[in-house]
């Protein structure tokens, strides 16, 4: 009996451990299902298109704007129907310019001033917790 109790918190203590280890590595990761996106950039402006199924979690992506240094006029729409969904856009050094976070079932539009980084980039954020069925577009303009 005492040898089970013993195995008993063993099993018990390292299952704690290994939930531990696995949310440590989940941290600062976006996982999207059935993810689509559709990019039609040309010469610094276009948009980017990215609708998926279901999101949780969060990550910095870049688009190659490829005009390096520059300050774009850019506009951001972001959709779901349900959850929350939340798209930062970034300046170079990693300030948020501005957040456009979408509410169940509305289209949520947002613009603004943001410059890329050294390698033409526009950094961006997204941040997703129980979405579905959602979607968000970015427009870029030098």
């Amino acid at each position: 009996m005492a040898k089970q109790r013993r195995s008993l918190r063993y099993f018990t203590w390292l299952h704690r451990l290994a939930t531990t280890v696995a949310l440590l590595l989940l941290t600062g990761c976006l996982l999207i299902s059935g993810e689509t996106t559709m990019i039609d950039l040309q010469d610094g402006s276009g948009n980017l298109l990215t609708t998926f199924v279901g999101a949780e979690g969060q990550q910095e992506r870049t688009l190659d704007v490829g005009l390096p240094a520059t300050e774009l006029q850019v506009i951001v729409i972001v959709g779901v129907e349900s959850g929350d969904l939340t798209l930062s856009l970034l300046q170079p050094e990693g300030s948020v310019v501005f957040a456009v976070a979408a509410r169940p079932d509305l289209q949520v539009t947002r613009s603004g001033s943001v410059r890329t980084n050294e390698r033409g980039q526009l950094r961006y954020t997204v941040n997703a917790a129980a979405a579905r069925n959602g979607s968000y577009q970015i427009f870029v303009q030098p």
